[in-house]
């Protein structure tokens, strides 16, 4: 069972420093559009560009933090990004109080948030690399995924039944502390961490922050999940914004409602992850990528047919619910595939190429989503992005691609059916 295995004590703080976070966030997803829409009125175009502009602006400051993270040591770069992302959600609810908040502050905390987000996950990825042996990578992705969407079940509806009682950014002050708290469970790990060295011991090369993509498009395996990835990300996230306005303005639920249409499928995520190592080692990693992967693509054109009302609430949770499952199976797959291929020199420039590529992709069809939303509505933008994703599945790997290479430098033993992507 994934739950039983013991990985030690580090382990266990990283892993408390993960949930407390990622509780945080559950309360709060969703939280700077709905404040945009519940306390400045916004419209589709501005929170759907409260939800592209931000991360693409983040995901181009990350750039050159690439290789800064690769070469310190990871856990104070841990506790440093959830240090900034703490200052920079504090700022809203002081804002609010002093009636000082706008819009273009929602952009720049959006913006702070994104590119610490990819520096955290980029020295998180690597750090756990160096933590757990190499067989059970599979085991700590798949409960990071877990406590994930648990996260995530909970949240929301707590978060939605907090906004509706005490106002739109009680939220953001919640997710905001979960950041201090976080970077204490990092401060709590023991141990003394090495300071990495440029390889061969040369200084960091002028193109060093372009090291990771050349590793990604180099491996034809790396190349086509990454493809895929950031297209179906993108598809998916593009869908939130559009959602939040067709849900609360057009359809007239309420936001525990929305909330809840959410948070309850989640629990499908749940099942997926503790599924994922028995899954890959009963049908191999292979199949789990393309038939895995091909149905978590094909659900979402459901939520272009909610309507109002108990059916359209159920509606949007069947829909999230088979998304999920099959997101939260592949997710552990594609993560520990990702680390098993990168050499350890590479980990945080790697895992930095793919989250900027993955925020990237997401503003651009969340900011076309929104343009194409304002234009003939956002039931029409989300049909749309459903049949763009149904072609996604065609950029999945061949079997042949996947295949573990014993001969590259610093793979992975012991894990050739096995791995997983971020959240």
């Amino acid at each position: 069972m994934v739950g039983r295995k013991r990985l030690g004590r580090r382990f266990g703080w990283l892993w408390a420093a993960y949930a407390v976070s990622a509780y945080g966030s559950g309360l709060g997803f969703g939280a700077l559009p709905l404040i945009a829409v519940l306390a400045l009125d916004a419209g589709p175009v501005e929170v759907s560009a409260l939800s592209a502009v931000g991360p693409a602006v983040g995901a181009l400051v990350a750039v050159p933090l690439a290789p800064w993270v690769e070469f310190r040591r990871k856990r104070p770069v841990m506790v440093a990004m959830d240090l900034i992302r703490f200052a920079a959600m504090a700022t809203i609810p002081v804002a609010y109080a002093f009636g000082w908040l706008g819009f273009v502050q929602l952009l720049v905390v959006s913006v702070v948030v994104a590119a610490a987000k990819i520096a955290f996950g980029a020295a998180s990825g690597a750090y756990l690399k160096a933590l757990v042996r190499p067989d059970d990578l599979l085991v700590a992705n798949a409960r990071f995924e877990s406590t994930n969407w648990s996260s995530i079940a909970v949240g929301p509806p707590l978060g939605g039944a907090a906004i509706g009682r005490f106002g739109p950014v009680t939220t953001v002050v919640a997710d905001a502390l979960s950041y201090l708290l976080s970077a204490l469970c990092l401060v709590a790990i023991r141990g003394r961490e090495e300071a990495p060295r440029p390889a061969g011991g040369n200084p960091v090369r002028a193109g060093a922050v372009l090291d990771g993509w050349r590793h990604i498009m180099g491996d034809p395996g790396l190349r086509a999940l990454y493809l895929n990835n950031m297209l179906v990300a993108g598809l998916i996230m593009a869908t939130e914004p559009m959602l939040a306005v067709l849900l609360l303005r057009q359809l007239g639920f309420a936001p525990w409602q929305y909330g809840l249409a959410f948070a309850a499928p989640c629990l499908g995520g749940l099942v997926g992850s503790r599924l994922a190592r028995r899954v890959v080692a009963r049908y191999g990693r292979d199949r789990v990528f393309r038939i895995v992967g091909t149905l978590r693509a094909v659900w979402l054109i459901g939520l272009a047919f909610v309507r109002p009302g108990v059916v359209g609430l159920v509606t949007v949770m069947a829909v999230e619910l088979a998304i999920i499952v099959n997101m939260s199976l592949f997710n552990p797959v594609l993560a520990t595939y990702r680390l098993e291929r990168t050499p350890k020199h590479l980990v945080a420039r790697t895992l930095s190429a793919w989250s900027i590529g993955q925020q990237a992709s997401i503003a651009v069809c969340t900011a076309l989503g929104g343009l194409l939303a304002d234009a003939t509505g956002p039931r029409t933008a989300i049909t749309v992005a459903g049949l763009l994703i149904l072609a996604t599945p065609l950029l999945l790997p061949r079997s042949d691609r996947t295949r573990s290479d014993r001969t590259r430098p610093d793979a992975v033993p012991g894990t050739s059916s096995a791995r997983r992507t971020p959240a």
